[in-house]
């Protein structure tokens, strides 16, 4: 019996750890859009700067604490490099998904990314895709259709853009997951993981910023745009918050996560988020739901319960037979 509850008890804190993700990451999209109505900053230049100063924070953080943290095998910094272009992408699309969409909206969007996670989990690291997964996929991906509205006449002509920016950040987040697993079989640490990844898609960002004669949405019309706050400080400080406390607290948490759950039931997981983000942006920025909107947003959160009920009793009973 003490056997059997080992891989239970495991479960259960990769589950609460990605429920906590998610709150930390709910808040992610109220700080982006506030940053992008109040001072009008390029996606791009936004995104670049949340990254940068994820790693002022972490570097040092992790030298007065714990050292260790900032050391990797030079072998793993090519499959890093990768990772940290997955993750630019993202927050790159992501970005760009709220200043468009608005933070309700984009953050519901993003999680089309639970169907891309079970999917490409299946075929690439050969994850179970139970009843209990599909189901749960089925209930995201209507939800997030009930909440982009885009079952609405006119609503694809009307945001054509910002719903396949938000659905294109979704495949990319399945990405960001799917890659965080394999990191964690890879013996990663989650923290060094989050550093290095972070540090790599600055860097990519900060090349893309730097590029002339982008004259597309959300990017830097010229590199003085870099520093597009000037000495607005109050916008560097809110800013700062945003790497700080909900990027680093919940991709961090998430990384945590995927060193016990299989990166489809960690992004399924996770998907709660749009439901802390409705709740925050109906309060903090008046924006709000219709009732359609409102359902969806409950079929995401019906589909984490499915998940958590039916996989939980299966992998107890699979660990009890193990025993």
């Amino acid at each position: 019996m003490r056997a059997a509850s080992r891989p239970g008890a495991a479960q259960a804190r990769g589950y609460a750890l990605a429920v906590c993700a998610a709150a930390f990451l709910s808040t992610t999209a109220i700080f982006i859009r506030y940053l992008s109505q109040t001072y009008g900053i390029p996606s791009m230049v936004l995104a670049l700067w949340r990254d940068a100063f994820v790693v002022l924070t972490l570097v040092p953080a992790f030298a007065l604490a714990r050292p260790s943290l900032l050391r990797v095998d030079r072998r793993s910094l090519p499959y890093l490099a990768a990772f940290g272009l997955v993750l630019s992408l993202f927050n790159a699309l992501w970005t760009l998904s709220v200043a468009l969409n608005g933070a309700a909206v984009a953050t519901v969007l993003v999680y089309s990314s639970g169907a891309f996670t079970a999917i490409l989990g299946r075929l690439l690291l050969k994850e179970r895709l139970g009843g209990a997964k599909i189901a749960a996929v089925v209930l995201s991906l209507g939800g997030c259709a009930l909440v982009a509205g885009v079952a609405a006449p006119g609503s694809w002509r009307g945001n054509a853009l910002g719903v396949a920016t938000g659905v294109i950040g979704g495949l990319a987040y399945a990405g960001y997951s799917l890659m965080g697993r394999s990191a964690a079989e890879r013996g990663l640490d989650p923290w060094t993981t989050l550093l290095y990844t972070f540090g790599f898609a600055a860097f990519y960002l900060f090349l893309v910023d730097l590029a002339p004669g982008l004259d597309l949405t959300g990017f830097a019309r010229s590199p003085k745009d870099i520093v597009w706050l000037g000495t607005i400080w109050k916008g560097w400080l809110i800013l700062f918050l945003l790497a700080a406390v909900p990027t680093v607290g919940g991709f961090g948490l998430l990384n945590m996560s995927l060193t016990v759950l299989p990166s489809s039931v960690a992004s399924l997981v996770v998907s709660l988020e749009p439901v802390f983000t409705t709740a925050t942006a109906y309060v903090l920025l008046g924006e709000r739901l219709t009732p359609a909107q409102l359902c969806g947003a409950a079929m995401i959160l019906g589909g984490v319960v499915v998940l958590r009920a039916f996989e939980g009793s299966t992998s107890g009973a699979g660990a009890s037979l193990r025993s």
